[in-house]
């Protein structure tokens, strides 16, 4: 059975079964799809530092000439990158990355001229999608032409809308591991006055996720701040579209602060995440407005065009892992800086330093003075829809609700949207949803405290388990 799953995150999967004409098949669908608007056919395409990404890229041009588009090889470079590229061009574009999945993994996203495919666009790439399962040689294609100059684009976006001295004095460990971002991100950190450290620079890949840490990242960065060398740590994930930031003592930041914190920054007046982002945005009363949406960047992009439509001015958005989204211009000081309705790591890291300088304080204490709460987040793996499926739809009814929860406390609020989020008392909250792109059933809480929040979970997990085995309907 072949691992390939397409959604929100566009196609993901073994490298074993995506290379060749599973690869060439998708990206063919793609090109079909977007045929259909007529128009100027050019695709620019990208990757990032996977070992097989550049033989991907290869079997994605060949598709895009077979298709009759243009293809423009802008090398490796962050998703965010690419997609500004492609809005400066009003082309369409393929980014060949597995983001944040180990190596042996890969995938492709997609994107129109104006930004990421929407979930109609999924359906018609599905609709057009041919045989995956073919055999004997691809076509080939002649030489494709290189851009070499939209790195180079995306690093002056952020320099000429950021005062040069906007980090000046404040001590970053730049944590290259093999991010494609990585060189791009210490010149850009330097050229605003801080005093940068490239650390962890890597030839093969590092699988960093920002929501699920990996322990040996976890050690890593503390023990990369307990020298007391930083002020704070950064990275990205493997395509560059989701941050990570460590406070002085090696505490990573939540991407949902972050994501406020940014939100704030930029002075926005209404805010778009998913339900899975924490309570603090609406606890905060500095926005105008904040709509919850379903899990994943397409759904928080419609939010926001929404939100622009009833006559919002500054609209943002951000997903819970980070990755942050400029639905329009917004201003800062004298100068523009343009929107960018696609998941970015570089705007959150750079706002959130540049908040904690302008307050003339650490990172930590301005993350205290948000009195954010904490949350927890994990997940059952290998567990098939229809089970976890059938757990959510008995948490719909009120009866097995409160008799699943009589041992944590008692149902607030019921939100439906995206999996079942009910809040409890004592300002606490449990989450459990299905992922739309793996089998596994994920569970997510807050509460005051780091450790309750990782009881709740925990417990969460436990008891899902337990209830789907047929068991007792608590642990």
């Amino acid at each position: 059975m072949s691992s390939l799953k397409f959604g929100t995150s566009g196609l993901r999967g073994l490298v074993t079964d995506l290379l060749g004409w599973p690869s060439y098949a998708y990206a063919s669908a793609f090109f079909q799809s977007a045929s259909a608007d007529g128009g100027l056919h050019q695709v620019v395409i990208g990757r990032d530092l996977r070992g097989s990404s550049p033989g991907i890229a290869a079997t994605v041009v060949s598709a895009a000439a077979a298709s009759g588009f243009e293809a423009i090889d802008c090398g490796a470079l962050p998703t965010p990158a690419l997609a500004l590229e492609a809005m400066r061009r009003g082309a369409y574009a393929v980014m060949v990355t597995g983001s944040h999945i180990p190596e042996d993994r890969n995938g492709l996203k997609f994107y129109r001229p104006d930004g990421e495919i929407t979930k109609a666009d999924e359906v018609a790439i599905l609709a057009a999608l041919g045989d995956v399962s073919a055999v004997g040689e691809l076509p080939t294609s002649a030489p494709t032409p290189s851009e070499p100059g939209a790195t180079e684009r995306y690093h002056q976006r952020y320099s000429e809308a950021f005062s040069p001295e906007v980090l000046k004095g404040v001590r970053i460990a730049v944590y290259q591991q093999s991010s494609v971002a990585r060189d791009l991100l210490t010149d850009l950190l330097a050229s605003f006055g801080a005093s940068v450290t490239p650390i962890g620079r890597s030839d093969r890949f590092v699988p960093i996720d920002t929501e699920a840490h990996r322990p040996e990242d976890i050690a890593f960065i503390m023990e990369v701040m307990a020298s007391g060398d930083f002020d704070v740590l950064v990275t990205t994930d493997g395509d560059a579209d989701r941050p990570l930031v460590a406070d002085g003592a090696g505490r990573i930041v939540r991407g949902d602060v972050l994501g406020l914190i940014t939100a704030r920054y930029l002075g926005a007046d209404t805010v778009v995440v998913p339900v899975t982002a924490g309570s603090a945005l609406e606890q905060s009363g500095g926005f105008s407005r904040v709509i919850r949406t379903k899990v994943g960047s397409p759904f928080v992009i419609a939010g926001m065009e929404q939100a622009k439509s009833a006559g919002a001015q500054a609209v943002v958005g951000f997903e819970a892992n980070g990755g942050f989204l400029l639905g329009s211009d917004v201003t800062l000081g004298d100068k523009t800086l343009a929107a960018l309705p696609t998941r970015d790591a570089m705007l959150p890291i750079l706002a959130t330093l540049a908040a904690a300088r302008a307050a003339g304080t650490s990172l930590a204490d301005l993350i205290n003075s948000l009195d954010a709460g904490e949350m927890a987040s994990d997940r059952l793996p290998n567990t098939p829809s229809e089970r976890s499926g059938a757990f959510l739809a008995r948490l719909r009814e009120e009866t097995f609700r409160g008799e699943f929860l009589r041992l944590i406390g008692s149902p607030q609020s019921v939100d439906e949207q995206d999996g079942i989020r009910i809040g409890l008392d004592g300002g606490r909250s449990i989450h459990f949803r299905a992922s739309g792109n793996a089998p596994e059933l994920r569970c997510y809480a807050e509460a005051k405290s780091a450790y309750d929040a990782q009881a709740l979970v925990q417990w969460g997990l436990k008891a899902a388990a337990a209830a789907m085995a047929g068991q007792a309907d608590r642990p």
